[in-house]
């Protein structure tokens, strides 16, 4: 309004614009979308682009509608007299704390360039994980789910095609018991479905309200550390987050008490920011950070040791980085053979349950011929 009564101006009509976005409703943009914007506008600033200018670049470019509202409403603000972090940290949920304090110490100590190429970095090594973790489990899904569709088509429609033949054996008393049981659950299955259907959502429902509970949260981030097999696979992916994210903001200037803050969500587990949030008081204290987390007894000893060693020599960011590549390199390896394991134990699995329902339909089958 400022601006248009400088200009002699009042508007006669005003109209919502076309495709408005409400900040508050700003949902998440993709992972591989923001690396790219991070490694371009560091590029842009690198080659000599003002700032604004660079942020209308790529506002101009880009088709994803709430990326473009997004740099839209960061170039707007910076025009106003904001940095570019505090313009960033309106959108947190897009960008996340971690990117927000990391572009802050860029802007701060003269590097944003440099931190821009970092966050581009990290993000593209933590979404190119996910998509391996996610690739990985995609074919034992799929198998779960076709076994479960082929079990279920033949109990409920190939099964009851046998019901009329089995009769007299019935009668007699000599159906064998892998049929009485097989003809159980085929006569039961509709009814079982209808009443665990309400049943399961119903649990769904309560699942997903109490993990969002204080205790629910902790209790699940804890059960999934002790699960056999991948429970060390959830620790390691953890680990090797909190390494990554905790070395990039020390390697960017961020003061290792906030860094630790940061660091601690990025873990994604209750347990695991409990014990770094012990260890970042304790650090306050003027204590090493090895100490207060081999204390706590959820970080592999190995991590501890090479923690403590990198604090002696100085070289804490430059280890932390080590760790996390190491872990992940491992993480993956684990991670790949829990799968290849799992493949052939669903196959198994499959296998026995179609043998199980042939074996209760031969059987009788067989008795019927060798009475007759």
């Amino acid at each position: 309004m400022a601006a248009l009564a400088a200009k002699a101006l009042f508007p006669i009509d005003i109209q919502a614009g076309a495709g408005a976005i409400d900040d508050r409703r700003v949902g998440r943009v993709p992972a591989q979308l923001l690396a790219i914007t991070y490694g371009q506008l560091a590029d842009l600033l690198h080659s000599g682009v003002p700032l604004l200018r660079a942020l209308e670049v790529l506002q101009r470019q880009t088709s994803h509608a709430r990326l473009k509202h997004v740099l839209g409403q960061i170039q707007h603000q910076i025009e106003e007299g904001a940095t570019l972090a505090e313009a960033m940290g309106r959108y947190r949920r897009v960008f996340g704390e971690m990117v927000v304090s990391m572009v802050r110490a860029g802007g701060e100590g003269g590097f944003l360039e440099e931190a821009l190429s970092r966050v581009a970095e990290f993000t593209e090594t933590q979404e190119d994980l996910r998509k391996r973790t996610v690739g990985a489990v995609v074919y034992p899904v799929f198998l779960m789910v076709v076994g479960f569709i082929v079990v279920t088509v033949l109990v409920v429609f190939f099964v009851p095609m046998f019901a009329t033949m089995f009769e007299r054996l019935e009668a007699r008393g000599e159906l064998p018991l892998p049929t009485i049981i097989l003809l159980w659950v085929s006569d039961h299955a509709w009814i079982f479905a209808l009443a665990s259907l309400p049943a399961l959502a119903v649990g769904i429902w309560f699942w997903k309200y109490w993990l969002e509970t204080d205790a629910g949260r902790l209790w699940w981030d804890r059960a999934r550390l002790r699960l056999p097999t991948v429970g060390p696979i959830f620790l390691s992916l953890a680990v090797a987050r909190f390494c990554r994210v905790l070395g990039t903001l020390l390697h960017n200037g961020v003061p290792i008490i906030r860094a630790l803050s940061i660091a601690s969500d990025a873990t994604g587990n209750r347990v695991l920011a409990d014990a770094i949030g012990d260890a970042s008081e304790n650090i306050s204290a003027g204590e090493p950070l090895a100490d207060p987390l081999a204390a706590s007894g959820q970080f592999p000893p190995t991590v501890i040791e090479m923690i403590a060693v990198a604090e002696q020599a100085n070289n804490l960011e430059t280890v932390l980085l080590d760790i996390s590549d190491g872990l992940e390199r491992r993480t993956w390896r684990r991670l790949d053979l829990a799968v290849r394991l799992l493949e052939p134990i669903l196959l198994l699995l499959l296998a026995g349950v179609v043998l199980f329902v042939v074996v209760a339909l031969l059987w009788p089958i067989l008795k019927m011929g060798l009475t007759a």
